[in-house]
């Protein structure tokens, strides 16, 4: 009972700091103490390093002994490389969760296809709907590599997307229609629409990260 307990403490440490970097509440480039995110999560020590070492393995933390915690800068290079990788991840997972999704995940994502198309989210709901989006496809397959391998390169990504967004609302549109898109095809098992689907997606996110350097030589 107390190890499930003190999973879960890690796990919420975890979850806890992976938002603060991706909402860029810890912003890039600063260092921060154990100590400090103790205060941040309301979590001890114990769970705070855990879910540090396994932000250090997802490379969203960088750890320097007698220093502190570094949050990694931002670069369009390490973007436009998460998204070579995520591309193929992703393609295949939305084909596996087409043919493993069960009654329970596929319930929700109907209630996703319906927030999403509702389009009234503000970009912190949007941001946490997405990761939501995420997570649900990833359970789907029913397969943990997926999660182990996809969570950090998606979570990266989000936190890309965010700190360059410009047209906050016609951005977020374009990623619900795209998402919605990806779970109406597993829904109707259709892996060769879900692949389609996951495939635009990540061209739009491709085209974002170019358009970053676009406006930078302007």
């Amino acid at each position: 009972m107390c190890l499930m307990s003190e999973r879960a403490k890690s796990g919420a440490a975890y979850e806890a700091i992976e938002r603060m970097i991706v909402m860029q509440e810890l912003e890039p480039g600063v260092l921060v103490s154990e100590a400090q995110l103790m205060q941040l999560t309301h979590l001890g020590r114990t769970p705070v390093r855990e879910a540090v070492q396994r932000l250090a393995r997802a490379r969203m933390v960088e750890v320097h002994p007698n220093r502190g915690v570094l949050i990694p800068s931002i670069s369009v290079e390490a973007q436009l490389k998460r998204l070579e990788l995520r591309r193929v991840l992703e393609a295949l997972a939305v084909r596996v969760a087409c043919q493993r999704a069960r009654t329970q995940e596929r319930e929700e994502m109907r209630a996703m296809v319906d927030v999403l198309e509702a389009g009234q989210l503000d970009l912190a709901s949007y941001m946490g709907t997405v990761r939501d989006t995420h997570d649900l496809i990833v359970r789907a397959t029913d397969n943990e590599y997926f999660a182990d391998t996809m969570a950090p390169l998606q979570g990266l990504s989000r936190r890309f997307w965010l700190a360059h967004v410009v047209d906050e609302a016609g951005d977020m549109r374009t990623g619900s229609q795209l998402h919605v898109a990806i779970l109406k095809a597993i829904l109707d098992r259709d892996p060769e629409a879900a692949e389609r689907a996951s495939l635009a997606l990540n061209d739009y996110l491709t085209e974002f990260a170019y358009g970053t350097i676009r406006r930078r030589a302007v």
